[in-house]
């Protein structure tokens, strides 16, 4: 089965509103942006809720030459854009999806291929998290202290995780968690 990976650019603040606005940018050196490619390598598709895949398009679209190492890999992954308002994607010949999230993206996991890339944690991430859909979480954490915007640790918001790599590029740390069915998880001897 494929697995469904999330990748989220975050403050030390836990704030992954708008990183782009963050200056996250600023930080990110060659073996950071390797590394990302290496990820994008690895997965066959990419799920974008459509605020997220709008704000891609503008950076990695016609015109656009944010991050070129990563330009040509983005724009030839298949997207699933999920979106109820979105009737068509200008970039990267999306598909778009309306409906039922969670039973799409758990479709989509039971065919064949690589796994599935969620980037950023907008409603899509926080739907696929509740359902139980994500299977690895990676956390890029930058050194910014955002202050405001959205937190990416919210009230409701649960999941059971277990740290399976840390890695370290100059000034920014990845995190990967898998998620863990809690049932499964060892119990602590009283």
């Amino acid at each position: 089965m494929r697995k469904v990976i999330e990748y989220v650019l975050i403050s030390a603040d836990g704030v992954f509103e708008d990183p782009v606005g963050m200056g996250v940018g600023r930080y990110q050196n060659e073996a950071y942006l390797r590394d990302g490619l290496g990820l994008l390598m690895a997965c066959d598709a990419i799920l974008f809720g459509r605020r997220t895949y709008e704000a891609f398009a503008e950076l990695y679209g016609a015109g656009g030459a944010h991050k070129p190492m990563w330009a040509g890999r983005l724009t030839a992954m298949p997207k699933y854009v999920f979106s109820s308002t979105l009737r068509q994607g200008d970039w990267g010949d999306p598909t778009v999806v309306r409906g039922d999230v969670v039973a799409e993206v758990a479709r989509l996991k039971q065919q064949d291929g690589g796994n599935l890339l969620v980037m950023g944690h907008g409603l899509l991430g926080e739907t696929l998290l509740r359902a139980g859909l994500l299977d690895v979480l990676d956390l890029a954490v930058h050194p910014v202290l955002a202050g405001t915007g959205k937190q990416f640790f919210r009230p409701g918001q649960h999941a059971d995780l277990s740290l399976t790599a840390v890695k370290t590029f100059s000034e920014i740390v990845k995190l990967t968690y898998e998620t863990t069915d809690p049932a499964r998880r060892p119990h602590d001897s009283p």
